[in-house]
């Protein structure tokens, strides 16, 4: 467990010093979700409502977790927005849990764009 941590723990660190060159320092995953939203979207920079923010980060995180079966893509719907819907319930985690989990599926993410 400790060597996977200090693994993970590495990774993160040197993605996060890449995105720091091009984006600053101090960017959180809050952030990544949006910029890996606004990138899946494909729509660029643009002002987003409050609402459009969560959807931003629904694309997100439904991008990141379809990889490990929890969504499936279903589309696109009439504004051009991706749909997914449920394949299976996320397990019940942990605050810690789920930022371990959702960094493993950041760094995957960005190591599948290279």
């Amino acid at each position: 467990m400790i060597e996977i941590d200090l693994e993970l723990k590495e990774q993160w660190d040197s993605l996060m010093k890449r995105l720091e060159v091009q984006f600053g320092e101090g960017i959180e995953i809050e952030g990544l979700l949006m910029l890996i939203g606004v990138q899946e979207l494909g729509l660029g920079y643009q002002k987003f409502s409050k609402d459009e923010k969560l959807d931003v980060l629904h694309v997100a995180l439904c991008t990141l977790l379809e990889p490990m079966g929890y969504y499936t893509f279903t589309g696109y719907d009439e504004d051009q927005w991706p749909q997914w819907e449920p394949v299976t319930s996320i397990p019940a985690l942990k605050p810690g849990e789920q930022k371990l989990m959702v960094k493993k599926a950041i760094i995957k993410y960005f190591k599948e764009m290279e």
